[in-house]
């Protein structure tokens, strides 16, 4: 019991400093992580890496026909991921105040298998501190999908998790993991090139 007390204190001591390096590092070796977002709890991966991607996929139980989402941490990391992003998109990240997924024609240097068949790709510019600074660091987009298995409850806070995900990370980050309130999912809005709008969710 007290080693287990003592475990239990380093790890609430650890800083989102050690956390985010912790994870990064885990990334950079092609592997999946859980993480807090600026929504619900994630899993996530090298969105540039195909075969960490189908590794999420599988975790999920989810067919790799639905793409997955990724989250970047500025205008100009969104750029590199999209061929060309509509000027209608950047009016609507200037004006959203809630955490809002944009899915836009184009996708380029993703995993293939992050891309729906469409050519599009959806995407999240984070203002959350945590996985703001996670992907700033990374530097790199990094996928957040729902931490739940397909068709299940997203988990809000970090003790919604299913076991089943759990064990099949290879990280879980210890920041907010005592959190304990509401979040929702994003919203979803889909662009054209052309400026059409279609709210998803």
């Amino acid at each position: 019991m007290l080693f287990l007390y003592l475990c239990t204190q380093i790890h609430q001591n650890m800083t989102q400093e050690q956390d985010i390096k912790n994870a990064v590092e885990v990334l950079r070796k092609g592997g999946v992580i859980l993480y807090p977002t600026d929504t619900v709890w994630g899993i996530g991966c090298d969105a540039t890496n195909e075969e960490a991607v189908a590794r999420v996929y599988k975790i999920k139980q989810r067919d790799d026909s639905k793409a997955l989402i990724c989250l970047v941490d500025s205008d100009a990391r969104l750029q590199r991921y999209v061929r060309q992003v509509p000027e209608v998109a950047w009016q609507l990240i200037d004006c959203i105040v809630k955490p809002t997924t944009l899915i836009l024609d184009g996708a380029v240097n993703l995993a293939p298998n992050l891309i729906a068949e469409d050519g599009s790709i959806g995407i999240r510019i984070t203002q959350e501190a945590f996985s703001h600074e996670l992907c700033y660091r990374f530097q790199k987009a990094i996928v957040s999908t729902s931490a739940n298995i397909s068709g299940e409850p997203a988990a809000q806070n970090y003790r919604d998790i299913d076991p089943r995900i759990l064990e099949q990370v290879d990280y879980v980050c210890w920041s907010r993991r005592q959190e304990h309130k509401p979040h929702q999912p994003s919203s979803i809005i889909k662009l054209g090139m052309g400026g059409e709008v279609k709210v998803i969710r």
